[in-house]
């Protein structure tokens, strides 16, 4: 299995991203993981909210394949402990998915056509967080994810 982790919006500050790389090397002691950030269109400053998230989902539906498992992050979907994301992990790896990707919307959210397209809506806390450390966060939790997997002490119940 191999984890993709999509973002919409601008790249990463620098400190975000030493952050995001040093998790993702040690995620890939795991499974393989990708970034791909989907930059907004250029005219999104003139774009109503509803029309740029229309064409958000657009360039992420279609680069999603039929099989792969997406895990959208969004403000209102369920809470999980660090438990329960290393037990989604496992239980994707187990059932054979290709790819598990999770997505971070965009500024205004997401089209309602993506949220009927996630298999799971995961909210990462009921604070609001900016959307790169959303990014960073993400990367972390994986990690742990990865290493209560396997049993080891980085994470401490």
């Amino acid at each position: 299995m191999k984890i993709q982790c999509w973002s919409i919006g601008k790249a990463h500050e620098s400190f975000v991203q030493e952050g995001i790389e040093l998790f993702s090397r040690r995620i890939m002691h795991y499974y393989p993981i990708q970034w791909r950030l989907f930059t907004p269109p250029k005219n999104a400053g003139i774009l109503q909210d509803m029309a740029l998230k229309k064409k958000e989902a657009t360039a992420v539906l279609e680069a999603l394949d039929a099989n792969d498992y997406l895990v959208l992050l969004d403000e209102n979907g369920k809470m999980l402990t660090s438990e329960a994301l290393a037990g989604l992990l496992q239980q994707r790896a187990n059932e054979a998915f290709k790819n598990i990707v999770f997505l971070i919307g965009g500024a205004y959210g997401v089209d309602e056509s993506v949220k009927q397209r996630a298999n799971l809506q995961w909210s990462l806390s009921t604070l609001v967080f900016p959307h790169q450390l959303v990014r960073l966060i993400l990367s972390e939790q994986i990690y742990r994810a990865c290493t209560i997997l396997r049993n080891e002490k980085y994470h401490h119940a």
